[in-house]
This record gives C-alpha cells, sequence and structure tokens, in this order.
C-alpha cells in the first residue's frame, strides 16, 4: 500500500466513450513521455491504492513523485469506457508530519520549516503541467489512432483546489 496525500492541490479526469485500452499501455506510455521531458528530481513508480477500504481490491497507480509533491494517475476501463485521472497532493516529510500533530503550534512550527515561497508554488505548476502534458499528449495519440474525438479545451484544464490556500514566504 503506498503513503497518501496529507493535501490534495488538483485534479483532473476524463472518461472515453467507447475505448478499451490496456491500462498497462497508458502508464508505460505516460513514463516515456515524462522521461523525454528530463524533469530535475521525479521518480517514477507503481502503487497501489485500495478501491473502498483496507479489505477491498487493490487499485495500480502510476505515481510520479518530486520531492513532497506526488501525482497519483489512474488509467482504467470503466463499463464499455476508459478513464484517466490524477491526484496532485503533498505529503509532508517526517519532521514537518510530527510537528503538525502539536495542537495549535503545530503547523506554525512545520511552516516556518518548510515554508512555501513563489518559487515551491512555481516549480509546482511547473511539475503540474509537465506531468498533465504528458498524460494529454498519450491519451491523444490514443484517442486519434482509436477514431474518437478530441478533447475539448475546457475537458482538458485541470482542477486546482488547494494549491493557492497556502501562505507564501
Amino acid at each position: 500500500m503506498a503513503r497518501k496525500a496529507s493535501l490534495f492541490l488538483s485534479h483532473w479526469h476524463r472518461l472515453f466513450g467507447g475505448l478499451q485500452e490496456s491500462s498497462q499501455k497508458v502508464y508505460l506510455a505516460i513514463e516515456e513521455e515524462v522521461r523525454k521531458q528530463n524533469l530535475p528530481d521525479v521518480k517514477l513508480s507503481r502503487v497501489t491504492h485500495s478501491e473502498k477500504g483496507i479489505l477491498s481490491a487493490k487499485r495500480e497507480y502510476l505515481r510520479a513523485r518530486r520531492q513532497e509533491r506526488i501525482f497519483d494517475i489512474c488509467a482504467a476501463p470503466f463499463g464499455s469506457n476508459f478513464f484517466i485521472s490524477w491526484w496532485l497532493g503533498e505529503t509532508p516529510g517526517v519532521i514537518a508530519s510530527l510537528l503538525m500533530k502539536i495542537p495549535l503550534l503545530g503547523p506554525l512550527l512545520a511552516g516556518t520549516f518548510k515554508p512555501e515561497t513563489y518559487y515551491t508554488l512555481d516549480t509546482t505548476l511547473m511539475f503540474q503541467d509537465s506531468i498533465h502534458s504528458a498524460v494529454l499528449n498519450v491519451m491523444d495519440k490514443i484517442t486519434e489512432v482509436k477514431g474518437l474525438r478530441a478533447m475539448t479545451e475546457l475537458e482538458r484544464k485541470p482542477i486546482l483546489s488547494g494549491l493557492f490556500k497556502s501562505k507564501i514566504s
């Protein structure tokens, strides 16, 4: 079981009607696209998450990690369709995790050791754009080969949730 993000920053998903594809094939293609970009400090791996709870079936995800930021990408059949989604989140380090458990003072102390700065937000956005671009490139190629309609601009946009809620130092 993989460690999950404790804070979600953004999300994206798309259902492709009538598409049947192998999750493994999609993951390999995304890995290849990410490697072509030669991104600094990015590590790729496969992780599993429970579908519903501890005793439920496991689902394999492709993970791209850069420092405390993680992308978990899921690609899977869904009925006669296929979907792909990703979640960009943050997993604080051991010290930050311990500090966060201190009532009231914890978040303040954790922020002083690892403050959010313009640079950390910029590199997080570049990480998001790079991985998202790799996912879109792969899905564009697959849908073109299968003769399916291309995604609209609106369908291509990620949903930002917690990225800009943090304080910048």
